[in-house]
């Protein structure tokens, strides 16, 4: 089995000419029964599945076993003839022969990996190797199991631990690793926060296949000329970590996220559609900014938010400032979740009018909030909070269960016959357990018929089950829809064909100056034609000047209107009933205002909607 020299060797474990017959450079130092022993031993070993090889101090292979052969992709008799002084046929060998050589010659073991390079593709061994010391010879025994398809498991496993699917960035624990080794040197880093703006709306419009090309496309577009230093990580849906190292100033952070800024204002081109996507940053320094990276997340997420507050689609460096504000956010966030535990909610309740019989139609109504001392509070300090935190269901059936309760003084001061409005979010709406138990809310009060529920557009262009599962549900018990602040959101007039809606309330935006604005008053005529065609009400939104109702009157045919002109929001508590409101109406409708101005109460509670 064995050969020193450069004579014939048999080409495998067990293909000697005689194969019961024991290796020339051991016959005559075996016994029979050795002899014996050593032939079944030859056919053991040229049977493994093992990969079983041996080879002397010079790394020739004396000993080759079929699976070895196949290993390394060559007959036994092949391999068992490469001289030392030759160059074995692949790379897979000659490292064998020199950790061969290395390991017999430091009398060490070892268990290693092996790669061999096929024609299918690379296979992977995990080699054990041993020297032992046979009949006076220095020997190296190895033995291989393949385990490609395990390191294909593992491989794969390693990248769904540490690897988005999606996109194929690291996730948050990867780059949280590479900043915490950055911290406590001398040098400077940047981690920003990058919020993709309205991602939910994209995903809800185009559907999920598109919004992943998206991910994927805004990837790559960030991605472009980083520094191998740097990092980017998906870190949530929509959220991403962009890792900067390293920085030497506060302008080179500032020109740098400017280009990515710009650069994400190209369009981005997916399945043939043309999409806009912007991204709201917040950048925080170390160590100015923090000094461990929970701190520099959290300062980074601040002032993200700042922007995507202020202005979606922009990038800011945080400062302290900014967490003075997160911390009043927070103390706000406090604040109403302990309101809506101790109902202290009350309605305002603003009129719908028909302008030239000066009736009031339908009544708005509108949501407040009275804080620990009795002050009221205007919604845009809280609803959008309340909607992020989802707080605005409950919030929204205890303004349903104060409409009911005041039930008798609204038919007192606005008539019996005047619809309510509730504003429900688009969310809300979209919502099918929260608007089943609305809906079941509505039909217990009695009179469902006099309900308007006013959502946004957003509801109705969603690919959502607003309209193939709730709108009927609300249609069977008499609930009415309208469409507020329609305009503003990402519908086209176009899309008015495909939504149902008995209501449609032309957002302020287009009603201030109205008499000033000749494209404006374009837009105002088409979204009047299209609403006629379809059988829909317009509502004027935010009239406050004489000037604007004498341009609804005069130039379109729109019959109501809304807004302070005829009256701010009325709080129940506070006024007479009936005669004293349909008398400040008629005195707004022609531009002569009594003492006390329009209506009781005479002061302004802020002028936010829900």
């Amino acid at each position: 089995m064995f050969n020193a020299d450069n004579s014939e060797l048999p080409t495998s474990a067990g293909d000697a000419p005689d194969d019961d017959a024991p290796a020339p450079l051991l016959q005559g130092r075996l016994s029979p029964d050795q002899a014996t022993d050593l032939a079944m031993l030859k056919r053991i070993v040229a049977s493994l599945p093992a990969a079983v090889t041996v080879q002397d101090r010079d790394g020739r292979f004396l000993l080759v076993n079929e699976a070895a052969a196949t290993q390394f992709l060559l007959p036994a008799s092949d391999l068992v003839r490469i001289a030392p002084d030759s160059p074995p046929p692949s790379d897979a060998l000659l490292r064998r022969r020199e950790v061969g050589i290395e390991l017999l010659r430091e009398r060490r073991s070892v268990v290693c990996e092996e790669t061999v390079l096929g024609a299918d593709g690379s296979r992977i061994f995990r080699t054990a190797h041993k020297p032992v010391r046979i009949a006076g010879l220095d020997l190296l025994l190895s033995s291989a199991t393949e385990i490609t398809d395990q390191k294909l498991l593992e491989q794969n496993l390693f990248e769904r631990a540490y690897f988005d699917e999606l996109t194929g960035l690291p996730n948050r624990s990867v780059i949280e690793t590479k900043a915490n080794g950055l911290l406590h040197s001398e040098q400077s880093f940047a981690l920003a926060f990058l919020d993709l703006d309205n991602f939910k709306q994209i995903n809800d419009y185009y559907g999920h296949a598109v919004g992943d090309s998206l991910l994927v496309e805004f990837t790559k577009r960030i991605s472009h000329n980083l520094r191998s230093t740097d990092m980017l990580s998906r870190i949530s849906g929509d959220e991403f970590l962009l890792l900067l190292t390293p920085v030497l100033s506060r302008s080179e952070v500032d020109d740098y996220v400017e280009f990515v800024v710009q650069r994400l204002r190209a369009p981005f081109y997916i399945d043939n559609t043309e999409l806009f996507a912007s991204a709201s940053i917040g950048v925080s320094i170390y160590p100015e900014h923090g000094r461990t990276f929970g701190e520099l997340r959290h300062n980074a997420d601040v002032a993200m938010y700042q922007i995507k507050n202020a202005t979606k689609g922009g990038a800011v460096i945080f400062d302290a400032a900014m967490e003075q504000e997160a911390q009043q956010r927070m103390q706000t966030e406090q604040a109403l979740r302990r309101a809506i535990l101790d109902k202290r909610f009350c309605c305002a309740f603003q009129p719908k009018v028909e302008m030239r019989t000066q009736q009031v139609r339908g009544i708005e109504a509108l949501v407040r909030l009275r804080d620990e001392n009795g002050e009221i509070l205007a919604p845009g300090s809280f609803i959008n909070l309340a909607v992020e935190l989802g707080l605005i269901d409950e919030l929204t059936h205890l303004v349903l269960d104060e409409i009911m309760q005041s039930i008798d003084l609204i038919d007192e001061t606005f008539g019996a016959d005047v619809s309510i409005s509730v504003n429900v979010a688009a969310k809300q709406a979209c919502n099918l357990a929260f608007m089943t138990s609305f809906t079941a809310a509505l039909a217990a009060t009695g009179c469902p018929e006099r309900f308007i529920v006013e959502v946004t557009e957003d509801a109705f262009v969603a690919k959502s089950k607003f309209q193939t599962e709730i709108l009927p549900m609300l249609r069977q018990i008499g609930v009415r829809i309208s469409i507020d602040d329609f305009g503003i959101g990402y519908s086209s007039l176009s899309a008015l064909a495909d939504i149902t809606a008995d209501e449609i309330k032309i957002d302020r935006s287009f009603i201030t100056d109205i008499h000033q604005r000749p494209r404006s008053q374009s837009i105002l005529r088409a979204i009047e034609s299209i609403s006629d065609a379809l059988g829909m009400t317009v509502i004027a939104e935010g009239v406050e000047t004489l000037e604007e109702v004498l341009y609804l009157q005069t130039a379109t045919r729109i019959r109501y209107a809304q807004g302070y002109y005829f009256s701010k929001p009325v709080y129940l508590d506070e006024i007479k009933p009936v005669d004293p409101i349909r008398d400040e109406l008629r005195w707004a409708i022609h531009g002569r205002h009594p003492e006390p101005a329009r209506l009781r109460p005479a002061r302004h509670y802020g002028g936010g909607r829900h």
